[in-house]
């Protein structure tokens, strides 16, 4: 396996519609001020976040189990900054829509931006031919609220291509994040 340079994420995006939209340099500013950064890099893509979140709340006492969901356990949010509670969790989803090749692995790690103020961002890796808006997953690690800002950088996706096509893809497993569009909750 080797790291995938940004001309080859561009070429993938491109002519493939591997990442869409997608954007051909790193973004820091607009018209309204500094951002933080998203976009094509030298050896992976800053993804955004989008402006749906779900946070995490115990408000009616639900026990978060991954074999039987509980939607109570989090608020539905809509907005251009979501303030995740001290120690707690919410949910994101990212604004591209990727689409992985059969021979290309990804890992996403949070922005070092985020992560010196102690948001840790996890996400799976994506797997080869695995299609889908990428459910995010945001910890605030520190006694404080935090600030998540929507349609700007969250994480950055690192792209691994092999040589060798893998023998079951994601899809060959029918995979049950496939093609998910918006915040994904645990399917069992």
């Amino acid at each position: 396996m080797s790291i995938c340079p940004d001309h080859w994420i561009r070429k993938m995006s491109l002519e493939h519609g591997m990442i869409e939209p997608f954007t051909d340099a790193q973004v820091r500013s607009n018209k309204e001020g500094s951002l933080i950064s998203y976009g094509l890099s030298s050896y992976g893509y800053d993804l955004r976040v989008a402006d749906e979140f779900k946070v995490f709340t115990n408000v009616f006492n639900t026990v978060v189990d991954p074999k039987q969901f509980d939607d109570r356990s989090f608020v539905d949010m809509k907005t251009d900054v979501c303030i995740v509670p001290p120690n707690s969790f919410a949910l994101a989803r990212s604004v591209e829509y990727f689409r992985i090749p059969r021979n290309v692995l990804t890992i996403c790690v949070g922005k070092s931006t985020y992560a010196r103020c102690g948001i840790i961002v996890n996400v799976t890796p994506f797997e080869p031919e695995w299609e889908g808006h990428v459910t995010l997953e945001i910890s605030n690690t520190t006694p404080l609220p935090a600030k998540i800002y929507a349609n700007e950088g969250l994480a950055q996706v690192i792209f691994f291509e092999s040589k060798e096509m893998c023998e079951t893809s994601y899809a060959d497993r029918a995979g049950k994040y496939m093609k998910q569009r918006g915040i994904t909750v645990p399917r069992a």
